[in-house]
């Protein structure tokens, strides 16, 4: 199992420079070849970054992505016209920047799913050879694209849910094999949906769509066919609140997903927002079971507050009552930049954030 006392969920701040560059190529003004140097370029900054503040794990940024997920409906087949709202739907809450409201997008599964091309397999081809650290590729958990389905109007593709979130998971499945091939050792799976469970508003809304919170956890099953079985490759899987443009979906402690997800769990580390009040208390991680590393998301990504290496230490020896030291493992509590949009701080804040969490773990672990 990998050893790393720190971590990065996956995004982070996109430059200026590949931000201009992305709507010059929308707009016909930057040819292929030169929005892939920009592209390069980013990645390449980015991993310096996550280098030069000593973090343990490091990841391209997901530069070459509009959200995420984009990934998916960008390389495959069968889904409809689609853009970044497709993946922002909800009711998007902040007490600092402001709540924001995204109309669910509507259905997006238009036929059977095909791949035109792997999703990461590019990322992390050109991302291998920039950098000797342990290198992680994020992907999207399978049962997140249930988002693009509409019960009201099934595609003619597909029966039922579960065969096309059955394709969803053999398409990821495939994924994963070929990073495997290439030589990935750390692959990240992001399930932000499993926590929306948390608010039983969002349990009664996925009622009503047929899916009862019994029936949405099951179809987490998919989960375990993507990751498969590659003995010498750590997975992750990353469970949020919701993260995007410093805003979130829900509020509540673990407790009620905990005994009924924690246990199914086939990853090796379990990623967990533990940013602020609405977290809730350490108390799920007694649930976790013994063969699993926790990695606590103690820095915010949503706001530029300059989090301290005792504040943060403090936090680690609370959680380390509810489970050992040496199965934890810090990080921020999400991406910085979850879509291009990013989150409401600065670069120098990034910064400032993840060379914390380098020192935090130096305090607690080489004690």
């Amino acid at each position: 199992m990998l050893v790393a006392r720190t971590d990065v969920i996956g995004s982070l701040l996109r430059p200026p420079a590949l931000l201009e560059a992305q709507k010059q190529a929308q707009a016909g003004e930057l040819d292929p070849a030169g929005f892939k140097r920009v592209e390069d370029a980013a990645v390449d900054e980015a991993l310096r970054l996550q280098e030069d503040a000593g973090l343990d794990v490091v990841t391209d940024g997901e530069m070459r992505r509009l959200s995420f997920q984009s990934q998916m409906p960008a390389a495959v087949e069968g889904f409809g016209e689609w853009d970044l709202d497709a993946f922002l739907w909800g009711e998007w809450h902040s007490d600092e920047v402001g709540d924001m409201s995204v109309e669910r997008p509507q259905l997006a599964v238009t036929g059977r799913l095909h791949r035109k091309r792997f999703l990461s397999a590019e990322e992390f081809t050109y991302a291998r050879g920039r950098t000797d650290r342990m290198l992680k590729v994020t992907l999207p958990s399978p049962s997140l694209f249930a988002n693009f389905w509409n019960p009201d109007r099934p595609p003619d593709a597909y029966a039922t849910l579960e065969d096309y979130l059955g394709d969803v998971a053999e398409i990821l499945r495939d994924e994963v094999d070929e990073l495997v091939r290439l030589g990935a050792e750390y692959i990240q799976l992001d399930a932000p949906h499993y926590p929306l469970l948390l608010d039983p508003g969002y349990r009664d809304f996925y009622e009503s769509r047929g899916w009862p919170a019994d029936r949405w956890l099951e179809l987490g099953l998919e989960d375990t066919l993507v990751i498969g079985d590659h003995a010498h490759v750590t997975f992750g899987m990353h469970l949020c609140r919701g993260n995007q443009a410093s805003r979130w979906l829900v509020s509540g402690g673990y407790d009620w997903i905990a005994s009924r997800l924690f246990p199914r769990v086939k990853a090796d580390r379990i990623l967990l927002e533990y940013d602020d009040e609405r977290s809730g208390s350490f108390e799920p991680l007694a649930e976790v079971p013994e063969d699993k590393v926790v990695v606590l998301g103690l820095v915010t990504t949503k706001s530029g507050r300059r989090e301290t290496v005792d504040e943060l230490a403090a936090r680690v020896r609370e959680a380390a009552a509810f489970m050992p030291l040496e199965r934890l493992a810090i990080s921020p509590q999400c991406g910085f930049a979850t879509s291009v949009l990013g989150n409401a701080l600065t670069l120098e804040d990034e910064r400032a954030k993840l060379e914390t969490l380098a020192r935090t773990a130096e305090v607690v672990w080489s004690a």
